[in-house]
């Protein structure tokens, strides 16, 4: 957030909070084998800004989490930490199964935005994008994420507590921000969304993260059709297997950055 004199304020720690969109699913791999994603990119550049005395970050963020293990297993974890900047994004994986008691998940994301702020931490949350201008059959989510928008909204009365309002960013209909799995950002999208979170802390934007990509012709009948088929037996079968059978992606997996630990990127 910004201090009286509109400079942006210098965060010194960060730590991550969240499921697979803040671990980076889907970004570049790292020479450990994790993918880099959006948190990642966001450290580098505020490390930047502290070359002399240092940076410390943490991700906790795992792929698969419910608003339930976030809140159970993350939050107080992170601030036990005591950073002085967390993002906090986390619900979506709820919402995309039936019987998605929205209650409770904004129950869950609230009081973990309020344990955050009771350490004096920066708060960063999200609004999720519209999946129904880039993907068939998504419309039953829309009333939820709808609702979770201005929920966090609201939680944004709070001026610790920022927003990055991907919702009302029709760059992210286009499937190139996304990983083969349509649920993943893209490196690109992970690029973008850094930039954005950067742009919620007072940061001068170094590109405009909502800029269109260039236009290109639209895949033909034939290829979105193999494309299609692709998705639904790489991508869908799993995820509806695990569905079924109770598993998730996460389960059994520690997060890429335990500890609050100096980073270079």
């Amino acid at each position: 957030m910004e201090n009286t004199q509109n400079t942006p304020t210098a965060y010194r720690s960060y730590v991550a909070v969240g499921d697979s969109f803040t671990e980076g699913m889907c970004d570049d791999l790292r020479p450990d084998g994790h993918y880099r994603g959006w948190a990642d990119r966001l450290a580098a550049r505020l490390a930047a800004e502290h070359p002399a005395d240092g940076f410390r970050y943490a991700n906790l963020a795992v792929r698969g989490k419910l608003i339930g293990q976030i809140h159970d297993e993350q939050v107080e974890r992170a601030a036990d930490l005591g950073p002085e900047l967390v993002t906090l994004a986390g619900g979506l994986n709820d919402v995309l199964r039936p019987r998605c008691d929205i209650a409770r998940v904004e129950e869950l994301l609230g009081s973990a935005a309020t344990r955050l702020r009771a350490t004096g931490a920066t708060v960063v949350m999200f609004s999720s994008t519209d999946p129904t201008r880039r993907m068939a059959g998504s419309a039953r989510l829309l009333p939820a994420i709808l609702r979770m928008r201005d929920f966090v909204h609201e939680l944004a009365q709070d001026p610790g507590i920022a927003v990055v309002d991907l919702y009302s960013a029709p760059c992210f209909d286009d499937r190139r921000l996304w990983a083969e799995d349509r649920l993943h950002l893209s490196p690109e999208g992970h690029r973008r969304v850094a930039e954005a979170v950067l742009e919620s802390l007072g940061r001068p934007a170094a590109f405009d993260w909502r800029a269109p990509l260039p236009a290109t012709a639209p895949p033909t009948r034939a290829e979105k059709l193999a494309a299609d088929a692709r998705w639904v037996r790489t991508h869908l079968g799993p995820w509806i297997g695990r569905r079924l059978t109770g598993r998730s992606s996460g389960d059994g997996r520690a997060p890429k950055r335990a500890e609050l630990a100096p980073y270079e990127g």
